[in-house]
């Protein structure tokens, strides 16, 4: 389903756009408001005072034709759009051992006709299939069947209550939402940038971005430019292969290969000219043709460069594709100086590119060459005055990480964890075994990265700070972290309050049968293995596993539930194992969260109330690690880490049981880094002098304020920024 402009809105902003419709009729509205607010808060969201009064104000027929469509856009960011049926029917009650349940399975199998024989030989051979059990894997009841024998939910005071704001004109919020994600410092994600896709077709004649920090921005917003025939905005050659993929609707980020399509002469023309154009203004630019050396050969069958010998410069970067041409790139230029040993060579070279200076400064400063030790220190301070002159031109999300990547190297030891993830989510770790760095010139760098960045930073006249923001991570990328609710950047921490913790996930095939299995794998302080819930472990530590579901072509959901109290272990970590069938990018729609709920509430499985955490399943490796939630030491309170992981794993048959090593040593890896959060951008502001307050949760200003939160409070006065995680990216200095 295409999400109309006003539901993009409200699914990146919590706002509702005002809707048109006479007010001459005040209160028209009032009972349909009354009763969208009502299905609202089932769902676990609510009406902000200031939308319930404009609602309330507007004609009964437009007030209900916006709260279909809106229930809609809420209802699926937690997970609510769908039946989530259990195969044990009275879970978490009455889940059988797990060893009873396969005997109960075999009887049945041998109590019907159709299965006995197969089910007597499997036996003689002394090893049965599950799967081949006739009361295995699919539900033996139906949704209805499993809702008359659940309670209802009792309400608690902490149950979720998501607050939905009051917008502004629609035209406005739509431009505003598009000027956000465009401009943005970090990189969006998968769905964030197929929704600037739609904006930016909507807003090609309106206000632009002063400027386009992502390069994957700006094709997208070139494609609408040139399909409403505007220039294309270009000035390196990788600009107008971006452009191309998203024309093919491939993959921008250039990750993955486009199967570029046939284009129209004056699209050609278009993109040969601006080819032309950029490496007549910089012959040196042909240099990038390399490192896409392939995607380009094959553009240029679609191009037909030679069709055009007015644009001589356009035919160089295939000639320097194929290989006719010699472009020697920037990489093998700095190779060649590293090798030699000279390491200011390098670092003058590097100076050319800012960002590049600091993504390699590990690497200068533990460059191993024959030299006195007074020489060493006189070339490393030379390659940290060189950092710092050129500070003021790196971008504020290279800084950040490079800054984090010095904190942890500083701390780390040798042979600790060494974590890898790439843009994808795929993450691997290993020994660290690199020499480790001069402690004063870390520091010096440190101190001028955190100059450079209070000078950047905004010092706001009144920043009102949720404490529970503090210790979320700054969003340096949108890449690998799944769409959803309540979803944070790997390495965010926040508290977990509640007796009883419930996983849970949701898969629904396309074209063949699929088994995801989900389980919870506990480990010791020592991350070592306690113990585990799956679908081979019914129940244990006094949690419940929902039953094994095999086939979903209606959708399937599985779920755990924890009693956090009797979690023996220091971390849980919940995953979903891809058994058989279509993966996490294949299915029609699958997707993972947890909820929070005490004991005494009962309820159905699924209670969209209680949703903490919902996020679309989507990444290339066979089993996904969401999260992991660990206990303090010291106050014994539990937390959610989040890391956005996917292991490769098996093709086929991953279980809990077989990668409990690899994800125990990733697990290490994410808990024991040290992460950038707000917390530290917060303190830069402070030390600024910026007048900073710690919200107590009830107080609100009068004065408009900027305000950092997970969520926006309802009475905020107007004039006021808000920094939720939707939009947590704008704190990201540019």
């Amino acid at each position: 389903m295409v999400p109309t402009l006003e539901q993009l809105v409200v699914r990146h902003t919590l706002r509702l756009p005002v809707p048109s419709g006479s007010t001459t009729t005040p209160g028209q509205g009032a009972a349909a408001a009354r009763q969208f607010d009502a299905a609202l808060m089932t769902a676990g969201f609510k009406l902000s005072s200031a939308l319930f009064a404009r609602l309330a104000g507007l004609p009964r027929e437009t007030v209900t034709g916006t709260a279909a469509e809106t229930l809609d856009t809420l209802r699926r960011r937690v997970g609510d759009h769908v039946r989530h049926n259990v195969y044990f029917r009275d879970f978490p009650a009455n889940v059988p051992d797990t060893h009873d349940f396969w005997a109960w399975c075999v009887s049945e199998a041998l109590a019907d006709d159709s299965s006995r024989a197969s089910t007597l030989a499997q036996l003689s051979s002394g090893m049965v299939d599950l799967l081949t059990l006739p009361s295995y894997g699919t539900y033996l009841h139906t949704y209805e069947e499993m809702l008359t024998a659940q309670d209802e939910l009792i309400a608690a005071a902490g149950d979720r209550l998501t607050v939905l704001h009051l917008g502004g004109e629609p035209a406005e919020e739509v431009s505003e939402l598009y000027l956000a994600l465009a401009g943005s410092t970090t990189p969006l994600g998968e769905e964030a940038l197929a929704d600037l896709a739609v904006l930016a077709a909507e807003c090609v004649g309106g206000p632009q971005p002063g400027e386009f920090p992502v390069r994957e921005n700006r094709a997208v917003v070139n494609a609408a430019r040139l399909r409403a025939g505007a220039s294309p905005l270009l000035d390196t050659v990788t600009d107008v292969l971006r452009l191309a993929c998203a024309l093919a609707d491939g993959d921008v980020t250039l990750r993955e290969p486009t199967r570029f399509r046939a284009l129209s002469r004056p699209v050609r023309r278009t993109l040969l000219a601006g080819l032309d154009a950029v490496v007549a203004a910089s012959p040196a630019k042909l240099a990038d043709v390399a490192a896409h050396r392939e995607a380009w050969k094959r553009l240029g069958e679609r191009l037909h460069p030679h069709e055009y010998p007015k644009w001589p410069h356009a035919a160089e970067v295939f000639a320097v594709a194929r290989g006719e041409k010699v472009a020697r790139s920037f990489d093998s230029r700095l190779e060649e100086l590293l090798d030699h040993g000279d390491v200011l060579g390098a670092t003058a070279l590097l100076k050319s590119a800012p960002g590049r200076l600091f993504r390699s400064l590990d690497r200068l400063l533990r460059a191993d060459w024959e030299e006195t030790p007074v020489r060493q220190r006189e070339v490393r301070g030379a390659v940290v005055a060189a950092a710092t002159a050129v500070a003021p031109a790196v971008s504020g999300r290279v800084l950040l990480s490079v800054r984090e990547h010095l904190d942890n190297r500083r701390r780390g030891a040798f042979g600790a964890p060494r974590l890898f993830v790439n843009g994808s989510g795929s993450a691997w770790v290993t020994p660290d075994t690199r020499a480790g760095l001069p402690a004063s010139h870390a520091e010096r760098l440190i101190e001028s990265i955190d100059a450079e960045l209070s000078r950047r930073l905004p010092l706001a006249e009144n920043l009102l700070v949720d404490p529970e923001v503090l210790d979320v991570a700054l969003p340096l990328s949108g890449k690998a972290v799944a769409s959803g609710v309540g979803v944070l950047p790997r390495g965010s921490v926040t508290a977990i309050e509640g007796e009883l913790l419930r996983f849970f996930v949701y898969w629904k095939q396309t074209a063949q049968s699929t088994d995801y299995d989900l389980s919870a794998l506990m480990l010791k302080a020592d991350y070592s293995t306690q113990s585990w819930l799956s679908y081979t472990a019914l129940t244990g530590v006094e949690g419940e596993h929902s039953g094994d579901i095999t086939d979903a072509p209606d959708g399937a959901s599985e779920f755990i539930n924890l009693r956090l109290g009797a979690v023996r272990g220091r971390y849980i970590v919940p995953q979903v194992n891809l058994f058989s069938g279509e993966g996490f990018e294949e299915t029609e729609e699958s997707f993972f969260g947890f909820m929070l709920r005490e004991s005494e509430q009962q309820g159905r499985p699924f209670e969209p109330r209680t949703v903490r955490m919902k996020s679309d399943l989507r990444g290339p490796g066979r089993v996904a690690l969401p999260l992991v939630f660990l206990r303090d030491e010291d106050d014994g309170r539990w937390y959610a880490k989040w890391m956005h992981f996917h292991l490769r794993g098996r093709p086929a048959s991953n279980r809990v049981e077989e990668n409990r090593v690899s994800v125990s040593t990733l697990v290490r890896g994410v808990v024991e880094r040290r992460y950038l959060t707000i917390r530290y951008l917060v303190g830069l502001l402070t030390v600024a002098g910026g007048n900073v307050t710690l919200w107590d949760g009830k107080t609100l200003p009068e004065e408009p304020v900027t305000y950092i939160g997970l969520e926006r409070p309802d009475g905020l006065p107007a004039g006021s920024r808000v920094l939720t995680p939707g939009n947590l990216r704008d704190i990201v200095p540019a």
